[in-house]
């Protein structure tokens, strides 16, 4: 699973943020990580320099093995914040998406059966 990281001119996008993003993207989702080819995430500061301007935004995209991708963002004052609640929204939505393929004992399910 690769994670690439994309911020806007007002988030700083330093190489400690880069691997922090990265331990906890896939700390947090490698139970898909047989299923997620990359996670493309974008940090943007929403309300820039306006008063009151300490929204963070985190959007994550998900490129799945034959599937079409998940997206999902979460909007923070903090940018951990935003990344946090992202990715418990990433967890919640490969749930829904990947989990319908498979039964509860984790085999294929007769929906997927003709498929592959």
């Amino acid at each position: 699973m690769q994670i690439q990281l994309n911020t806007d001119a007002r988030i700083q996008g330093d190489e400690s943020l880069a691997t922090w993003v990265e331990g906890e993207l896939k700390g947090r989702l490698a139970r898909f990580r047989d299923q997620i080819t990359r996670i493309e995430v974008h940090l943007s500061d929403v309300n820039g320099d306006r008063v009151g301007g300490d929204e963070k935004r985190c959007l994550l995209e998900a490129r799945l093995t034959g599937r079409q991708p998940v997206a999902v963002s979460h909007s923070a004052p903090k940018v951990a914040d935003a990344v946090y609640g992202a990715a418990d929204k990433m967890l919640r939505a490969l749930d829904s998406a990947l989990g319908k393929s498979r039964n509860v004992k984790g085999s294929e399910s007769i929906r997927d059966a003709g498929s592959a």
